[in-house]
């Protein structure tokens, strides 16, 4: 049986602890781990590079957009490392639909920031840093609450396009008989699940969510996920005449929400994951 240690970021939290309430995570590797724990694996929370909790797995979990080099240090020391490519996901590096001025589109467009998940995990760690009394890691980080839209890319104020912090992207739903339809794309090692969330909200989002129906994976975003050196994560995607556009690449997923319909295996992903450790150790085994 494994031991696998997971990487966080010095002041996040995989694991929030309730008041009168057990713990919760909303982060789809917990749900994988516990399935893990459940065949008689173990797992631990290593918080900032400096733990140095050993292991025969890890999983590189900064839950920021960018991960600083000790974290990636840090994991080289384990036979294997889920995500140790995986080192910078800001919008302007993964998005294949950015709009610059001139460049011809003429549809709509949205303006978001560069940071993931709107530079909120950046703003999170920044707080708990500030209350435990250390220097905020991410200082010039900036949290974007709502995206903006605009019917074209003239109307967008110049300081969006000149503003490194911000993106300005093709908005590119998919249209539907009973709403919109952004498509995601979840896996880890061999397995994968691919699908459609429909919203009757032009802006595709967890709360607008009322059902999901599989699809394929486009051949092009496969070798996009080879090209990024994703091992585990999910990808947000559109496919706008007959191409697909990768917009979003996480590599700290929460967890998909079972009230939209079809969704992932966690058991799934869970063998997944099972089998590139059996490898990593036999490997290791091997070399011995």
């Amino acid at each position: 049986m494994a031991h696998i240690v997971v990487i966080t970021h010095e002041f996040d939290r995989l694991i929030e602890r309730k008041f009168f309430r057990r713990s919760e995570s909303g982060y789809m590797i917990h749900a994988v781990l516990e399935d893990l724990r459940m065949r008689g694996h173990s797992w631990t929370i290593a918080r900032g590079p400096s733990n140095r909790i050993r292991g025969d797995a890890a999983v590189l979990h900064v839950d920021a957009t960018r991960v600083d080099p000790a974290y990636v240090d840090y994991g080289r020391g384990f036979p294997l490392c889920l995500n140790l490519a995986v080192t910078d996901i800001s919008k302007g590096r993964i998005s294949q639909a950015r709009v610059a001025r001139g460049d011809g589109w003429t549809g709509p467009v949205i303006v978001k920031s560069v940071l993931n998940s709107g530079g909120f995990p950046e703003w999170r760690l920044n707080r708990r840093a500030r209350s435990a009394g250390r220097p905020a890691p991410f200082p010039t980080a900036k949290a974007m609450k709502d995206y903006r839209l605009f019917d074209r890319a003239s109307d967008v104020p110049e300081d969006f396009f000149a503003d490194p912090d911000f993106l300005v992207e093709r908005f590119l739903p998919e249209v539907e008989s009973d709403g919109f339809a952004l498509r995601f794309w979840v896996f880890c090692g061999d397995y994968d699940f691919c699908g459609r969330f429909i919203s009757r909200d032009s802006m595709v989002k967890g709360p607008s969510v009322f059902r999901s129906e599989p699809c394929p994976v486009p051949e092009d975003l496969r070798r996009r996920r080879e090209e990024l050196g994703f091992d585990y994560g999910k990808f947000d995607f559109a496919v706008h005449d007959g191409k697909s556009y990768l917009m979003d690449a996480n590599k700290t997923p929460g967890r998909v929400p079972r009230s939209a319909g079809e969704v992932a295996s966690m058991t799934g992903m869970a063998t997944a994951f099972e089998k590139m450790i059996q490898a990593a150790m036999a490997g290791q085994s091997a070399i011995v």
